[in-house]
């Protein structure tokens, strides 16, 4: 069972593969240095796509602070610069008798790939004498997931441990014979499964918490004006939308297509936020990050009958489909394309609001179908290997069709000629078709067509 919680965590930007995984690997390496001792010196090897884009995901940056022992979930975004130039001036990882020189110990191989992913790291540990005495391969799955390379092997093999939800679901067909079988909601069919994990209060609250997270992220976006960091003289477009479409309210005359420009505001904001390296809500992943949010954001502002129960059923149906989606094709743009990350979060947001508005479990099936279709082949190809152009827009854009699928699936019966799961397949077999360089590599596609100056 892949949990509402793990879909959806509150981190930093930009990135959950590039930045948030990386950090959550390096954490984890530094609990292994200090309980093993005697460590004089680590270091930390990236390769494939982290090598190729991580300066401009702050691959780098968050490796240094995961390995001085800062979690995304509670790094203030505002520290993180502050603290990696203090680890670069001093050496101090926190860690008794170990020295740290960045330029020596954070090494960018653009040369090999690991085995089990493009998204692969390697740490390293050595005594006074350097003789390595730990040796650990990470790999970031996408949506800050973060496995070692036994743990991947065992999940390839069938041999990960865990417990099965008393609701198991492996496709959308199952998941839909579940609501037939026992009269459940697809929301109430996951909730279920989560409450073998933690109690119900809980449960409540941590929804509560990511929708206020998702939320915030919007305000503070909305709020905040100039150019986006890393080179490419990006300006902020959210603040004066938002101003623009505020002083539009009291018109006698206001297009009807207004409904999307606040849709697509939404969405920009919090990427927006996620470019600047802000705080934002894995959704499924930091690249996709707008659009669930927008969408839920849209739900509770011009759709009738708002309540914090709708905004948890939104999370939970969310969450049903987007870990279909992973545990049967992938989310990682590195893996399969900004299909698995845009096309994902829009099928997400799709479903949630079909639910949200009352539509059955076909019908909702139905709109997470339409939103991915309408995303399969789109490429990974960040400029200068920022979450900027032409992620920021993809977001609003993704939104839009999450709205646009829903709607479509209202009005209809829920019966359509392709299913969820055909459509999560075709999406798996394109991203293994595609080439590498339009995979999160800045390789090919706009990356290269585009001047990064």
């Amino acid at each position: 069972m892949i949990s509402t919680f793990d879909l959806f965590k509150i981190g930093i930007g930009p990135s959950s593969s590039h930045t948030v995984g990386p950090m959550i690997a390096g954490r984890r390496f530094r609990e292994t240095v200090l309980a093993r001792g005697g460590i004089t010196r680590v270091s930390a090897e990236i390769y494939g796509s982290l090598a190729w884009t991580g300066r401009g995901h702050g691959t780098d940056v968050a490796i240094l602070l995961g390995l001085m022992g800062h979690a995304p979930s509670t790094i203030d975004p505002d520290r993180t610069a502050p603290l990696a130039d203090e680890l670069r001036r001093t050496g101090d990882l926190g860690i008794p008798g170990v020295h740290f020189e960045p330029e020596r110990d954070l090494v960018f191989n653009f040369k090999d790939i690991l085995p089990l992913h493009t998204n692969g790291m390697r740490f390293r540990a050595y005594d006074a004498g350097d003789a390595l005495i730990e040796d650990q391969i990470f790999y970031s799955v996408g949506g800050g997931f973060v496995v070692t390379a036994a743990e991947a092997e065992a999940a390839a093999a069938g041999h990960a441990e865990c417990v099965p939800p008393p609701l198991a679901f492996g496709s959308g067909r199952e998941l839909l014979d579940l609501t037939l079988r026992t009269g459940l909601t697809i929301p109430q069919i996951q909730l279920a499964n989560e409450l073998t994990l933690r109690p119900r209060e809980e449960i409540d609250a941590g929804l509560d918490a990511i929708r206020d997270a998702m939320f915030a992220c919007i305000e503070r976006g909305l709020r905040m004006d100039g150019e986006l960091p890393g080179g490419l003289r990006v300006r902020r477009r959210a603040k004066r939308l938002y101003e623009s479409l505020e002083a539009t309210k009291l018109a006698n005359s206001r297009p009807a297509h207004e409904i999307m420009d606040w849709i697509s505001l939404y969405a920009l904001a919090v990427n927006e936020e996620n470019a600047s390296g802000g705080r934002v809500v894995t959704a499924p992943t930091n690249g996709a990050a707008g659009i669930v949010p927008a969408v839920l954001r849209y739900t509770r502002d011009f759709c009738p009958d708002w309540s914090d129960e709708r905004g948890r059923e939104f999370l939970l149906t969310a969450a049903a489909i987007g870990g279909l989606i992973k545990a049967r094709a992938s989310i990682s743009g590195a893996e399969v394309g900004c299909q698995g990350e845009v096309g994902s979060a829009a099928a997400m947001a799709a479903a949630g609001l079909t639910a949200a508005l009352g539509g059955s479990a076909f019908q909702i099936e139905n709109a997470a179908e339409i939103a991915m279709e309408h995303h399969l082949g789109m490429t990974c190809d960040p400029i200068a290997g920022l979450v900027q152009v032409p992620c920021i827009e993809r977001n609003a854009f993704g939104a839009n069709k999450a709205v646009v699928a829903a709607s479509l699936s209202l009005r209809g019966d829920g019966q359509h000629r392709v299913s969820l799961d055909e459509v999560i397949e075709t999406m798996r077999q394109t991203g293994h078709d595609m080439q590498a360089k339009y995979k999160e590599t800045s390789l090919g596609g706009l990356a290269v067509n585009v001047a990064a100056c």
